[in-house]
C-alpha cells in the first residue's frame, strides 16, 4: 500500500541536471523551452552541490555562472524516506521537487508533488474498490473477484446520466499529468458497468483516448445479477458514453449552493 511506500518507489531516476559552471542564459533557456522543469539540481558529476530555480535566475546576469546564484542550503529526500514524509516536506516547504540523495551525497533521483499525489491516488482507489466489492457481496449474497486491466471506453455502459463541464477541465489536467485514478468497472455477465469515473472517461474521450486503466469487479458470469445501477442505466437510456450529457458549469450544484450563500 502507498501508505508504507518509499520515495524510491515513486521518484524519477532519470534526472535533468545542470553544472556549477553552466551560465544563467543557457539554464534559463532550458527552463523556458521545457514544460516540466522550473529548476534543476546542480551537480558536479553526480554529487549534489545545490539547486537553481527560475526565481534564482530572474535578476541574474546572463553570463553569471550557476554556482554564484544557486541555493546551497537545499532540502533533499532519501530513497528510503516514507512517501508520506516526503509529502509533508513538500507541502510545508512549498518546494515542488526534492532531489533524492543517497548516503554518499550522490543524486539518486527526484521526487515531485505530482509523484506524491499519484502515490495517494494508488492508495485511495483500491480502498474504494474493496468497499464496493464488500457491498455487492453482502447485498446480493455472491462472491466477486478483482482484476486490473485496460478497458475500451466504447465498451462501457455508463451509470450516470450527466457530467459537469467545469469538472471535465480538472479531469483533463489530471490526464495530461498522469494523475487520473483508474476507473472502477463492474463486469456483470459481460456488461461493463462504469461504477466510478464518468468525468475521467468523458475527458479522455475528448482527448481521443480509447482505453483506460481500470479495476474490474467481476461477477461470476453464471450468476447474472440484477444491479440497481444497471436498471438505472436502462431506465435512462444509457448505452454508451455518448449518451452522457455534459452540463454547463453554471448549473453545477456546488456553484448554485455558493450563489445562494452569497445572496444571504
Amino acid at each position: 500500500m502507498a501508505a508504507n511506500a518509499t520515495v524510491e518507489e515513486y521518484m524519477t531516476c532519470d534526472v535533468a541536471t545542470v553544472a556549477p559552471d553552466d551560465d544563467v542564459a543557457e539554464v534559463s533557456r532550458r527552463i523556458v523551452e521545457s514544460d516540466d522543469y522550473t529548476g534543476f539540481p546542480v551537480t558536479d558529476g553526480r554529487k549534489v552541490e545545490g539547486f537553481v530555480s527560475a526565481r534564482d535566475l530572474l535578476l541574474a546576469d546572463d553570463n553569471a555562472l550557476i554556482f554564484t546564484v544557486m541555493s546551497e542550503d537545499i532540502v533533499v529526500a532519501h530513497p528510503d524516506m516514507k512517501i508520506n514524509d516526503a509529502a509533508r516536506v513538500i507541502l510545508r516547504s512549498g518546494i515542488q521537487k526534492l532531489p533524492v540523495v543517497d548516503d554518499t551525497g550522490t543524486l539518486a533521483g527526484i521526487i515531485s508533488n505530482t509523484d506524491v499525489i499519484r502515490s495517494q491516488i494508488e492508495r485511495a482507489t483500491p480502498e474504494k474498490v474493496g468497499k464496493l466489492m464488500s457491498t455487492l457481496e453482502e447485498i446480493h449474497d455472491i462472491e466477486v473477484t478483482e482484476e486490473r486491466r485496460q478497458v475500451e471506453l466504447a465498451e462501457l455502459t455508463p451509470t450516470q446520466s450527466r457530467v459537469y463541464a467545469d469538472e471535465l477541465q480538472g479531469r483533463s489536467y489530471e490526464l495530461e499529468h498522469g494523475l487520473a485514478e483508474p476507473l472502477v468497472v463492474i463486469d456483470n455477465g459481460g456488461t461493463l458497468l462504469l461504477a466510478d469515473g464518468h468525468h475521467r472517461v468523458m475527458a479522455a474521450s475528448r482527448h481521443g483516448i480509447e482505453e483506460m486503466d481500470a479495476y474490474l469487479i467481476v461477477i461470476d458470469p453464471d450468476l447474472k445479477v440484477e444491479l440497481g445501477m444497471e436498471q438505472t442505466a436502462d431506465k435512462e437510456g444509457l448505452d454508451t458514453i455518448d449518451d452522457i450529457e455534459v452540463v454547463d458549469y453554471a448549473r453545477h450544484p456546488l456553484i448554485e449552493t455558493t450563489e445562494r450563500l452569497q445572496d444571504r
